[in-house]
This record gives structure tokens, C-alpha cells and sequence, in this order.
């Protein structure tokens, strides 16, 4: 009897610890923001073009970070360094909230330079300037 009720425990002390482990994994979970937590404070327009690690040979972003070419980050000439962003691709309706880390871009024209992984998934990597529409985002207060 003794042996039954020692498994019985383990079984569910194993069962609890292996839900816990399930619920903590999808807590730590990169939070990406909706629509509904932003107000649009600002827009603007213009063209966006794309830079990775070897275009900027390696050297860390303007706020000191090691440049990611997978990371939704990006470079702007005045914008607060965090500042979060959505840039939408106007070509073809496609957006991506993207953390501002750097500055740049530095050619005439161009408001905004995001990580190369950011322009594939925008759909403009073969392109690589495409117009764009920035809209800066603050966090909703809350209720």
C-alpha cells in the first residue's frame, strides 16, 4: 500500500511540474504589440531601404547594440532611440512594428533603414528601396 501511494505522488507531483513548465514557457513569450495597446502619434512618409551586419561591416548601432540582421530594429535620423515604430511597406500593405537603435539612413531621400531579416519579411529585400508609411507609436494609457 505504502508503494501505491508513493507512485500516486510522484505522478501527479510530475504531472503539476510538467503543466507549470508548459504555462512558463508561453509566459516568457516575446509580447508583440497590436493595434488596440497604440495610439499613432505621429506619420510620416517617404522611402525605406534595408542594411545588415556586412553593410555596416559589423559595428555596433548607435545605442550601442550589436546590429541583429533577424532583429525588428532599425535606423532613423531624430527619433529617440527606443522609440517603437510601425513601418508599413506601401507597395504591397505589409508592417512590421520595428525598436529604433540607430541613426540613419544618410542618403537623400530615405526616412528610415530597417534590419535586411525586417525587409524580407516586409517583402522588399530584392528591391531594396520601397515608399513606406512610419507611424510613431505611443502605449495607450491604461484604464
Amino acid at each position: 500500500m505504502n508503494r501505491n501511494v508513493t507512485l500516486l505522488l510522484l505522478a501527479a507531483l510530475s504531472t503539476s511540474l510538467l503543466s507549470s513548465c508548459a504555462t512558463g514557457s508561453t509566459a516568457t513569450a516575446k509580447h508583440k504589440p497590436t493595434k488596440e495597446e497604440w495610439n499613432v502619434n505621429t506619420v510620416q512618409h517617404g522611402k525605406a531601404s534595408w542594411y545588415s551586419i556586412k553593410t555596416n561591416y559589423g559595428t555596433r548601432t548607435a545605442s550601442g547594440e550589436r546590429l541583429s540582421n533577424t532583429a525588428s530594429t532599425a535606423a532613423h535620423k531624430t527619433l529617440p532611440m527606443g522609440t517603437l515604430v510601425r513601418v508599413t511597406n506601401v507597395a504591397n500593405g505589409k508592417s512590421e512594428v520595428v525598436r529604433i537603435n540607430d541613426r540613419g539612413p544618410y542618403t537623400k531621400g530615405r526616412i528610415i533603414d530597417v534590419t535586411v531579416g525586417c525587409a524580407e519579411r516586409l517583402g522588399f529585400y530584392s528591391r531594396g528601396v520601397v515608399p513606406v508609411k512610419v507611424e510613431v507609436l505611443d502605449k495607450k494609457p491604461q484604464r
